[in-house]
């Protein structure tokens, strides 16, 4: 059985602080057996889920979230909103005469929100895009790790979306960022079937191994960025 997508896990200093800021950006739900796993109210079809951080945060990381605006003031109000629940604005070097803004969440994650009438992220709601350093070959990677479509190919850029809807995950193409030991953040796959078969599965496709315990295995993707694959 393919794996599915269940978390964006992310390494964060305080992880519950870092939960509450993003349930109260997204207006999401905190799970009932956790108070630093969050589970969507849309049609999203995976949560975040924070988990103390064993290494110190350096350079960009590989993965950014996208929110988007339905309507024009949208923007602004999420933007304040952000800056209200403790996010500041971040320099990443963006030009004067783009639309989107970029900030960082109180344990200094980039994210962005992007402005209404982005026809990239329409129909994709709130939480509009998953963006990610990474290569072509690493976009087919995960349409054939997780089952979805690839929605999107051009110019060394790939996306996927689950055909269920919700938002995209994209890849930017090369050159690719500086990576500076584990990522921040990084998919957590659940499968119901065979656990050994499904990480031979993966295996095929061009992940990597780093280490098996009973129940999970941890394996990297094609780029090298980590992903967790767990028995449920």
């Amino acid at each position: 059985m393919t794996a599915r997508l269940e978390a964006l896990t992310i390494r964060a200093t305080d992880p519950d602080r870092l939960a509450r800021f993003w349930v109260d950006l997204l207006g999401w739900d905190v799970s009932p057996d956790s108070t630093t796993q969050l589970v969507p109210t849309d049609d999203t079809g995976f949560g975040l889920r924070f988990v103390p951080a064993t290494h110190p945060r350096v350079g960009l990381n590989q993965v950014h979230l996208h929110l988007g605006s339905a309507e024009p003031q949208d923007q602004a109000l999420t933007v304040q909103r952000a800056l209200d629940l403790g996010a500041r604005h971040l320099d990443v070097g963006q030009l004067p005469e783009e639309d989107h803004v970029v900030l960082a969440d109180p344990d200094g994650n980039e994210f962005c929100v992007i402005e209404a009438g982005n026809g990239w992220m329409a129909g994709c709601g709130f939480l509009g895009e998953v963006a990610c350093d990474g290569t072509p070959e690493v976009g087919h990677f995960w349409a054939a790790a997780l089952d979805w479509p690839l929605v999107w190919e051009q110019d060394g850029e790939t996306a996927i979306r689950s055909p269920h809807g919700g938002p995209k995950i994209a890849w930017g193409g090369p050159p690719l960022n500086e990576k500076h030991g584990p990522n921040r953040m990084f998919f957590d796959l659940v499968t119901s079937g065979d656990l050994a078969a499904e990480v031979e599965r993966l295996v095929s496709l061009g992940a990597t191994v780093l280490e098996r315990v009973d129940d999970a295995a941890v394996l990297a993707d094609p780029d090298g960025n980590e992903l967790r694959l767990s028995l449920r």
